[in-house]
């Protein structure tokens, strides 16, 4: 699977899933740590990767896009080392490459995985 880091990870993260056989890239590595958050989707829908991110912003973007693609996976956890995010990273390629790959809304919080398929369709008011 590929993957896009923005700067609220680690670019450690970014090393631990190339170690385990995945495409993932941090926007540090590549100079874009400055890169707004539309143009990191954007960027993640060309490269086709997931965008893992600490940004609540992500989710909404692609909520209001309409879009099925890119997926992102958002980390708000209480304790945000990249070991501890590394572990739920594991959990979530174990459980949910499947939503990834078609398209998912996933977050990560310290009560649990909660995982939202895209694109996200509203109910009428």
């Amino acid at each position: 699977m590929k993957f896009l880091l923005d700067m609220g990870l680690a670019q450690s993260t970014a090393r631990f899933l190339r170690q385990q056989g995945h495409d993932a890239v941090h926007l540090r590595e590549q100079g874009l740590q400055c890169l707004v958050d539309d143009l990191i989707i954007d960027k993640a829908r060309a490269e086709k990767r997931v965008a893992l991110t600490h940004d609540l912003d992500f989710g909404r973007i692609m909520a209001l896009s309409g879009q099925q693609l890119p997926s992102v996976i958002t980390f708000r956890l209480s304790d945000m080392r990249p070991v501890v995010v590394n572990q739920q990273l594991m959990v979530i390629l174990l459980r949910f490459s499947e939503y990834l790959l078609a398209g998912a809304l996933v977050s990560v919080t310290d009560r649990g995985i909660r995982v939202r398929q895209l694109p996200v369709h509203r109910e009428c008011e």
